[in-house]
């Protein structure tokens, strides 16, 4: 597996997120393809394909959304919990462009579950939650909205028409190469802005029926799950094929790592948290305490506590 995916020409096509906007329509947007760091979330365990495919769309969503935030530390977790097959889907975006994500399900029931699966049957019933910590110092926002919808990208449009009651389109995309065994991940997200009268203040109220919407929506919905997904293929030239007539603005593109964050001193500090008899009942027969991330699979070995004087 690459470490990262370029083309013959040098420019890198894969893990990034490239803003966008369109004046001519109101419209504002981002697009994003995952490639390596995908790869290496996906890697951590070993996924059922369902249960790969979900996480994949769900960190293309959480890059899309948590890209936004530009001031180092900031954070944008997204959480599904359901009573179906998958039980627990994490991942978060932590500024400038780490990643990371984690799913728990039942084995068995998954074995019943075909990949691009609804979300009614592998999740049941559940809800997502969308948290955003613009920085480690300012309040905490969250919304959360029912697994309803044939999609994760369905489930996301319902998110933003609760939260910020713009018209929003959300489409993701998945493809696994099964040569290689690697991973890439698209999506795209376009809002409709709120627009004023000229001379004005703009009006914090966007159409859904509005021409230039019905527009951008009808071009995005062309969109082909292999355009999102192509290594081959700019993010530039996916916008440009949708709205070449339109002149889409593009601003800097943002590079995406996966960036797990357990550290030996981060998991120091929760283990300084428990009782000593807590500790020692922690122990492995050879009295060292192990404790394994969920997120990158790693396993931290510590010494085993001194024993009460």
């Amino acid at each position: 597996m690459s470490e990262e995916t370029i083309r013959l020409d040098g420019e890198k096509v894969t893990d990034l997120v490239l803003p966008f906007q369109i004046d001519n329509l109101d419209v504002r947007g981002r697009v994003v393809r995952l490639g390596p760091a995908l790869s290496e979330v996906l890697a951590a365990h070993a996924y059922p394909a369902p249960v790969a495919q979900i996480l994949a769309e769900a960190l293309a969503l959480t890059a899309l959304l948590g890209s936004v935030l530009r001031e180092d530390g900031g954070q944008m977790t997204l959480q599904a919990k359901a009573s179906g097959p998958v039980s627990l889907l994490v991942t978060d975006y932590l500024a400038p462009g780490a990643v990371r994500g984690y799913a728990q399900f039942d084995p068995e029931a998954i074995k019943a579950v075909e990949p691009g699966a609804p979300l009614e049957t592998l999740f049941g019933e559940g809800y997502l939650a969308l948290t955003v910590d613009k920085t480690l110092n300012t309040e905490r926002y969250q919304g959360i909205v029912s697994l309803t919808g044939a999609s994760l990208a369905e489930a996301a449009g319902e998110y933003f028409q609760n939260s910020e009651q713009l018209p929003s389109l959300v489409k993701l995309a998945v493809r696994h190469d099964g040569l290689t065994g690697e991973w890439f991940a698209g999506g795209i997200l376009v809002q409709h802005l709120p627009h004023g009268e000229e001379g004005g203040p703009r009006h914090f109220a966007a159409e859904a029926q509005h021409p230039n919407w019905q527009h951008a929506t009808i071009l995005v919905n062309t969109l082909q799950p292999e355009e999102l997904t192509d290594p081959t293929v700019t993010l530039e030239t996916v916008l440009w094929r949708l709205f070449n007539q339109d002149e889409p603005r593009v601003y800097d593109s943002i590079p995406i790592h996966r960036g797990c964050r357990c550290t030996r001193e981060r998991i120091q500090s929760v283990l300084r948290q428990f009782s000593f008899d807590d500790l020692m009942n922690m122990r492995e027969p050879d009295g060292s305490i192990r404790v394994n991330c969920a997120f990158c699979s790693k396993d931290w070995v510590f010494e085993r506590p001194q024993e009460k004087e």
